[in-house]
């Protein structure tokens, strides 16, 4: 009875010759979705969804369905009970819980790149921290030129940021037309770009502050601080705490979804294992697994093995740097749902201006289109030619000026921050608030163009001198 079962058993699982087992389907379906999981992993997929919600946007905020689109955007969710609950539009919801994720996504990556990125070299990352700086202050004295005072003077800081997921997504479109280290240059900028305007929105974009709240906030984030000290790696650790430091953010009056950067700066940022020891962990825990192999083929119904098979798993998650797999877990989740819903959210402008010269001409228009358009690419080139002529910093391999000016004009499109730095301005004032995000769609299209068309006439001329 024993043999008979024993066969049946292994009939249901026949081994490949390579000693790989697949279902009947599974080999076809891998090369359906193989293609598919590699589009999804690109760079440029990222902006390609984020353009496809801004259209979308659009399109219903000037269709016959505006009204249900506006209904449905003002719409009043909460949770809680009674008295004990929060109460906010979708809108709102999502641009204060939803972007704290983007947040808590920006802030891994910049505490990635300062620990071992192109941003722990202090001479590497040099040039794309002054580039950025520049490409942050001239677009906001450009906006302050033409709205020096009045209702329009909050509005500085929207040409101030460079939305990194379009421009990477048109750096990538140009491919081998532009050299490598031009890219490296890119995200470094861009994500000191991110942490400039992380830290404007954090102190010049927040009401009127609630003490008792904001002292609440600070002792979470001391307790999460407590945490990275003690060692703790339990994602659901971090998360839960700071649900709770963005509730108290949110009730402090500074902008809840800053709180996903204060976590991101508390995550962990090693494992407990160096490499040395974990290979040898494992080359122990492999030894114990070849000793546990018997007749039955199934992992199902060797305990002994399986218990290895899980002490291996439980290792590897803790040789993992638990930041590193954080950034894995949701930079998908972000990009493909966060990001999409922010853009269907918060581009509806409604083109119904009484006249378009008006809005051509208004000043918080210019200042916008102009400061990204122009000023993101002068501030960048200007600061990085001087601190180049200064020798205190050097071009990117292979790269020139006229590569960094290139830079400099992708760098206006700034999108997404653009848009979040607009409605913190804006947010009681529609009317003005949909001049603001007119002139950021606007500008981010001239800035793409601009600077695909730029970068693929350097590179032309690079190769005939070649």
């Amino acid at each position: 009875m024993a043999d008979g079962s024993e066969k049946r058993h292994q009939s249901r699982f026949r081994w490949g010759s390579d000693g790989y087992f697949f279902y009947p389907w599974e080999k076809s379906f891998e090369r359906i979705m193989t293609p598919f999981e590699q589009f999804i992993e690109r760079e440029t997929t990222s902006g390609l969804i984020l353009m496809a919600g801004t259209v979308l946007a659009l399109i219903l905020a000037n269709s016959p369905l505006k009204e249900i689109y506006a209904h449905v955007i003002h719409s009043t969710g909460y949770i809680g009970i009674a008295e004990f609950s929060i109460r906010l539009s979708l809108l709102h919801w999502i641009n204060e819980c939803l972007m704290a994720f983007f947040f808590f996504v920006v802030g891994l990556e910049i505490k990635r790149e300062i620990l071992v990125g192109e941003l722990s070299d202090l001479k590497s990352a040099a040039l794309p921290i002054v580039a950025a700086f520049g490409g942050m202050v001239v677009p906001a004295l450009i906006y302050y030129l033409f709205n020096p005072w009045g209702d329009f003077a909050m509005g500085w800081g929207i040409p101030m940021t460079t939305d990194i997921a379009f421009c990477i997504g048109a750096l990538v479109m140009l491919g081998r037309r532009v050299p490598k280290s031009l890219m490296v240059f890119l995200v470094s900028l861009a994500i000191a770009d991110d942490l400039g305007a992380v830290v404007v929105i954090a102190i010049f974009y927040t009401d009127a502050i609630n003490i008792w709240a904001f002292a609440s906030a600070l002792g979470i984030f001391f307790l999460l601080m407590v945490f990275n000290l003690s060692g703790v790696r339990n994602s659901i650790a971090y998360f839960l705490v700071g649900g709770v430091l963005w509730l108290f953010m949110l009730f402090s009056g500074v902008h809840a979804a800053v709180s996903g950067v204060v976590v991101a700066m508390c995550i962990p940022a090693r494992g407990r294992y160096n490499p040395e020891i974990f290979g040898d962990r494992l080359r122990e825990l492999a030894g114990q697994f070849d000793e546990t192999t018997c007749e039955r083929e199934c992992i199902l119904s060797n305990v002994e093995q399986y218990s290895v098979l899980k002490a291996i798993d439980r290792e590897g998650h803790l040789a993992e740097p638990p930041l590193q797999k954080m950034l894995d877990f949701l930079h998908l989740p972000v990009a493909l749902i966060v990001i999409p819903l922010f853009a269907l959210a918060n581009a509806g402008i409604t083109f119904d201006f009484p006249s378009p010269l008006s809005i051509a001409t208004h000043p918080a228009t210019l200042g916008v289109i102009i400061g990204l358009v122009v000023g993101k690419p002068i501030g960048i080139t200007l600061i990085s030619w001087i601190f180049i002529r200064l020798k205190m910093v050097s071009l990117p391999h292979e790269a020139t000026m006229g590569h960094i000016f290139g830079v400099g004009l992708l760098g206006g499109i700034g999108f997404t921050m653009s848009i979040f730095i607009a409605e913190l301005s804006f947010g009681g004032r529609p009317e003005t608030l949909a001049i603001a995000k007119t002139g950021i769609i606007f500008a981010s299209l001239i800035a793409g163009i601009l600077g695909i068309t730029w970068l693929l006439w350097v590179s032309r001329n690079r190769q005939q001198e070649v």
